[in-house]
């Protein structure tokens, strides 16, 4: 265990000069990895550096990124750019001499009145609900710190938002139904793309400097937990390091601390195999249906890909495929994979497993790419009995196995892939 405690943090920074220094040094800071475990001390760091776990590598915290104030300036732009980009045209096309205008609002409008109001809502929460929600907590944590208000549960919230803001996903499908819908009318830039491109570039701004950690240390500041290191907790919600106090909860934001997730294997479990289950009626049924001149053309997952491609549209084939194919079926045997060795205790390949851990974190999302496409479609091709889109039996099943592998994701406790290493290895203890 002192071997252990002696080690700090892994900096990454820009080039450094090293100074002398003078008098007694600081208290150290020891801080918990959240996603192994591991003790270790950590300085304190400049705006341009990061620290890293030193056992996985994973990042426990960055240096000052952004100010408050410069967030809430952000954020209100985002939200004056909201009602244009969301409700004026994204794309418009000329079908049979009529010009016909496509907004977000107007795809999700069509979903929800064609009888897929659970479909419909999946795609406006990741669209509109998670960055209005954003960028409305950011305006909260600033007028709710002023008037004395609860911050708590806005911080927690903020933490595990970032996975739901999807934005960028709904860009890309724009891209994708506009090669398919250029079979059958011309396309024109909708007045509110710039609009929208504007929006989505902030977004990615605020989540790239939202430091949650400064926030809680500007908002709720906690002295340093005083006693032997190595019975230092972590908080699993606001991930701080020290001491419950009388009634077992964090200090900071006031959750019970624990050792672990409850139940983290179950609800994993549980997510993965109802997402397997909807899987299969997703890839079998058809996800979008056409009727052109009388015809009725329906298309699945697979054999949209297909079409695409023998189309000569093979770099969007291969979006979508590695979005709406590859990238599900990836993360269920990641998942599988991940779950067997923490039942069977291997304590073999441990960097392995946590980097396919986050590989799945980070590529989940783009799965919703296919409802996305399929939302804007709704709204372009829609018309009359010659030429309309809707949407198959199979958009739910797929909707609902994405968000589900994105739970199981998010309630696995990555520290359970450690403890098989952590029993065998003697100068590790919790």
């Amino acid at each position: 265990m002192g071997e252990q405690l002696l080690q700090q943090a892994q900096l990454h920074s820009g080039p450094m000069k090293i100074l002398a220094m003078s008098g007694p040094l600081p208290q150290p800071r020891y801080q918990r990895c959240s996603e192994c475990d591991y003790l270790f001390s950590i300085p304190d760091l400049k705006k341009t550096q990061t620290a890293h776990c030193p056992r996985c590598n994973a990042k426990v915290e960055k240096g000052r990124v952004c100010s408050l104030p410069r967030l809430i300036i952000i954020a209100i732009s985002i939200l004056l750019l909201m009602p244009f980009a969301y409700t004026e045209p994204l794309i418009s096309i000329r079908l049979l001499g009529t010009r016909i205008d496509a907004s977000l609002w107007e795809g999700i409008w069509q979903m929800s009145s064609q009888g897929s109001p659970l479909t419909a809502s999946m795609v406006a929460f990741c669209t509109i609900g998670a960055p209005l929600t954003l960028a409305g907590s950011i305006l909260y944590l600033h007028f709710g710190s002023r008037w004395g208000m609860n911050l708590k549960p806005v911080l927690l919230m903020l933490d595990r938002l970032k996975d739901w803001v999807m934005l960028d996903i709904y860009l890309v499908g724009m891209a994708v139904a506009s090669i398919k819908v250029k079979e059958y009318a011309d396309i024109d830039v909708g007045v509110a793309l710039v609009a929208y491109l504007m929006m989505t570039v902030l977004v990615i701004i605020t989540q790239i400097n939202l430091n949650i950690e400064q926030l809680w240390e500007e908002f709720y500041p906690q002295p340093r937990p005083k006693g032997p290191p190595s019975s230092l907790k972590l908080c699993l919600s606001c991930k701080f390091t020290g001491h419950a106090d009388a009634e077992g909860r964090c200090p900071r934001c006031h959750v019970p601390m624990s050792a672990r997730y409850k139940h983290s294997l179950q609800k994993t479990w549980a997510a993965l195999l109802a997402a397997i289950m909807f899987l299969i009626p997703a890839n079998l049924l058809p996800i979008s249906i056409v009727y052109a001149n009388g015809q009725r053309l329906e298309d699945t997952i697979f054999s949209g890909v297909v079409s695409l491609a023998t189309s000569g549209n093979i770099p969007i084939a291969a979006i979508v495929f590695i979005a709406s194919v590859l990238v599900p079926f990836t993360k269920v045997i990641v998942m599988l994979t991940l779950l067997l060795s923490i039942h069977f205790k291997a304590i073999q390949g441990l960097k392995t497993r946590i980097r396919l851990l986050r590989l799945v974190t980070w590529i989940g999302r783009w799965s919703m790419l296919d409802l996305f496409v399929i939302s804007l479609m709704m709204s372009l091709v829609n018309r009359d009995q010659l030429l309309s889109f809707t949407m198959g039996p199979a958009a739910f099943f797929f909707g609902t196995a994405v968000i589900l592998t994105i739970l199981a994701v998010e309630w696995l406790d990555s520290r359970l892939i450690w403890d098989a290493h952590a029993t065998g290895n003697a100068e590790y203890t919790d």
